[in-house]
């Protein structure tokens, strides 16, 4: 079987090129844990500071389990997709009250654990534990899909799974956590999506079959992707003296629970924006400026027009500070970008 020549291939490059990251300076569950969930839709170069910081503030699963909301949405702000660390904190809590503290070392236990699916359940294993748990992401997928010319769609769940049950049966044994982040390293540099893969640095060429074929951007064939639903919003950005509006979105849905810039649907003309202003209590005395913003989430896209308000009254909403805005307040991009006007 061609993919037992996989380590013997990999591993010894994986120690010559690997890239020196923060969360690969031990091999640490919280720590291996913390990166992948924040790698997840995440670059690696700006995971890089959001991973520091966190740890400074929350150095063990015992202090993410104790903090507070706000204060692990603010280490998060930017980030997205804050059901992840939502379920960070959640999952901490599981392994404080039921573990002890102590995390588990078992890839059932682990996959049980809230916001842990198999591939972050395969990174924390292998990479921690030295068990053959393949993690099987979009990189693994994309290298493989080329090394066997397979032409299998890699969004398919039945194809994840068989991917990670062969993968399991070639791991070497004491290299395991070597040969998940070598598979990982070498679709983040070499086997890159999007175009041409970097084949004269690959160390698996000489036996990729896309490669010898010459086939290479044929890889990976994926399933086409439904469009996203496009939605128009008003955003208002309402100023009283130095204080802006806040206010919480609603516990369930999109960005559930999270800060916001009030916010209504539809694309208001300045009449009706004013309008909504007035039925807020807020006084509206001056507009600064309208502007049109836009932001992508996965299966939504907003379009967003943003009325600047100058107010004469504190009335309905939450209003804070420059600096409680930036100490306490955590604001997903999608409104924040409304501040770096």
């Amino acid at each position: 079987m061609i993919l037992k020549q996989l380590p013997s291939l990999l591993l010894p490059w994986f120690t010559q090129h690997r890239r020196e990251l923060p969360w690969r300076r031990d091999k640490e569950p919280y720590h291996v844990w913390l990166s992948e969930i924040m790698l997840q839709q995440t670059r690696v170069e700006a995971v890089r500071g959001y991973y520091e910081r966190f740890l400074e503030r929350l150095p063990t699963v015992g202090a993410l389990a104790r903090a507070e909301e706000n204060e692990l949405l603010k280490l998060w702000e930017g980030l997205g997709y804050y059901s992840r660390v939502r379920n960070l904190q959640k999952a901490a809590q599981c392994i404080v009250d039921e573990y002890g503290g102590v995390f588990p070392r078992t890839y059932d236990e682990i996959r049980a654990l809230p916001g842990i699916g198999p591939y972050t359940a395969g990174a924390i294993c292998s990479i921690c534990f030295e068990l053959p748990t393949p993690a099987v992401d979009g990189n693994v997928l994309r290298v493989l899909s080329r090394f066997l010319a397979d032409d299998a769609p890699v969004t398919d769940e039945r194809v994840k799974r068989e991917t990670a049950r062969r993968l399991a049966e070639v791991y070497p044994r004491g290299h395991c956590g070597d040969f998940t982040q070598a598979l990982m390293e070498l679709g983040a540099t070499v086997c890159l999506p999007n175009g041409a893969p970097l084949c004269e640095s690959c160390p698996l060429r000489e036996l990729c079959r896309a490669h010898l074929a010459g086939t290479e951007t044929k890889y990976p064939v994926k399933a086409a992707k439904k469009p996203r639903r496009v939605e128009e919003r008003t955003v208002f950005i309402l100023r009283c003296g130095e204080k802006l509006a806040v206010c919480k979105r609603p516990a369930s849905g999109l960005l559930a629970g999270l800060w916001q810039l009030p916010d209504v649907p539809g694309a208001l003309d300045l009449k009706d924006a004013l309008s909504q202003a007035e039925a807020w209590g807020i006084k509206p005395r001056n507009v600064e400026k309208v502007v049109r913003r836009q932001h992508i989430f996965t299966h939504v896209q907003w379009e967003l027009t943003g009325c600047y308000l100058e107010c004469g009254a504190e009335a309905r909403f939450t209003w804070v500070t420059p600096s409680e805005l930036k100490e306490r307040i955590g604001l997903p991009t999608a409104y924040r970008q409304f501040l770096e006007e």
